[in-house]
C-alpha cells in the first residue's frame, strides 16, 4: 500500500466539488459500543470512544504513521473501485478513519495522520471526535467494519464521494483509568451510514483528503 511521498508541506486547503444532500443527525450517546458519528463538519458527540489497533501498521502510506493497538480492529471489507483516483480516495478514507483513532489513541488532535488525510470541515469533524473522547477519558476495544462501499466521481475528477457503512456492534467503549470495557445490548445504532468527500492534494502526489463528513446514524440498510 505504499504510495507515494508525503509532500513536506500538506496542503490544509481545498474545494470540493461534489454536490451532496447531508444525511441524518447520529444520535451518539455515551452507551457499550464506541463508534464515530456525527453530522457533517464532526458536529455530533461521539458514545464511547476509540483507542485504535489493526491498521497497516506493516506499511505507511505516504510516509505517515497509522499503526494502532493491537486491541483495536478496523476492518475495511470492501473492493478496490477499478478507477485510479477512485481506488486512491477510497484508500485515503480509511486512512483517514484510522487516523482519527490514532489521534485518539496517541491523546491528541495532532497527530500526524489526521493533518495528512483531512482538511477543512474533514479535519474539524476529525478534531471534535478525538477531543469529545479525550473529555470523556475513553478509549476503544474490539471490531469495527466498514463495508458495502461505493464511489462517485466528480465531473471535474478532483473529488469523490466515498459511501460506506459501518458496523460497530463488536467494537467497545473502555474507561482508560479502570480498562473496563462497557458492553451495550446490540441495536440498530450499533449502524451507520459514511459519506466523505474526499478531495485531489494539489500537488500530484496522489494524496487525498477527507473534506466533508456525513453520517446517517441507526442505518437500516446497513443491518
Amino acid at each position: 500500500m505504499k504510495r507515494r511521498p508525503l509532500p513536506v508541506a500538506v496542503a490544509l486547503t481545498a474545494t470540493a466539488a461534489l454536490l451532496l444532500t447531508a444525511c441524518g443527525n447520529g444520535d451518539d450517546k455515551s452507551s457499550g459500543n464506541d463508534k464515530i458519528a456525527g453530522t457533517d463538519q464532526g458536529a455530533e458527540t461521539p458514545k464511547g470512544s476509540a483507542s485504535p489497533s489493526g491498521a497497516p501498521a506493516e506499511d505507511k502510506p505516504d510516509g505517515v504513521d497509522l499503526s494502532l493497538p493491537d486491541d483495536m480492529d478496523l476492518v475495511f471489507d470492501w473492493d478496490r473501485p477499478k478507477d485510479k483516483n477512485e481506488a486512491a480516495a477510497m484508500e485515503d478514507a480509511a486512512n483517514f478513519i484510522r487516523a482519527i483513532y490514532r489521534g485518539v489513541d496517541k491523546r491528541t488532535t495532532k497527530d500526524a495522520a489526521l493533518v495528512a488525510y483531512s482538511t477543512g470541515d474533514g479535519m474539524r469533524y476529525g478534531k471534535t471526535q478525538i477531543d469529545a473522547r479525550l473529555k470523556g477519558d475513553w478509549t476503544s476495544t474490539g471490531t469495527r467494519r466498514h463495508y458495502q462501499a461505493t464511489t462517485r466521481s466528480a465531473p471535474n475528477g478532483n473529488s469523490v464521494e466515498v459511501a460506506f457503512c459501518v458496523d460497530s456492534s463488536k467494537f467497545y467503549s473502555k474507561e482508560i483509568k479502570t480498562e473496563k470495557v462497557l458492553k451495550g445490548a446490540p441495536s440498530i445504532t450499533d449502524f451507520d451510514y459514511f459519506k466523505i468527500v474526499m478531495v485531489k492534494l494539489p500537488t500530484g502526489n496522489g494524496l487525498w483528503q477527507a473534506s466533508k463528513v456525513y453520517v446517517q446514524a441507526k442505518a437500516a440498510k446497513c443491518q
